[in-house]
């Protein structure tokens, strides 16, 4: 389970910013601690969760559980980036 947290954490951190440093810098964490989290997939804290999900709730149902609910806006990092594309190639249905 704390690897599956993890590595959804880090695929917000993926989609959603520039790299490591703006992921911690906005979650309010040590840069050099997302790395040692990402690197030896321990559990990240109840505080980071919280952060991430205060940051950017339309991931929480996922980053928790891995299911998303698009009808409630609850999505992946993989449906926001196809969106983005769709977004960037004028083929969105928004």
């Amino acid at each position: 389970m704390s690897s599956e947290l993890t590595r959804r954490m880090r695929e917000i951190r993926e989609v959603e910013t520039s790299g490591r440093h703006e992921f911690s810098q906005l979650v309010g964490i040590n840069k050099k601690t997302l790395e040692s989290l990402e690197q030896t997939c321990r559990a990240p804290k109840g505080e980071l969760l919280e952060a991430v999900c205060s940051i950017w709730p339309k991931y929480t149902l996922w980053l928790m559980t891995g299911q998303v609910n698009e009808v409630a806006g609850q999505v992946s990092p993989e449906i926001e980036k196809a969106r983005k594309t769709l977004k960037q190639t004028g083929t969105d249905t928004d």
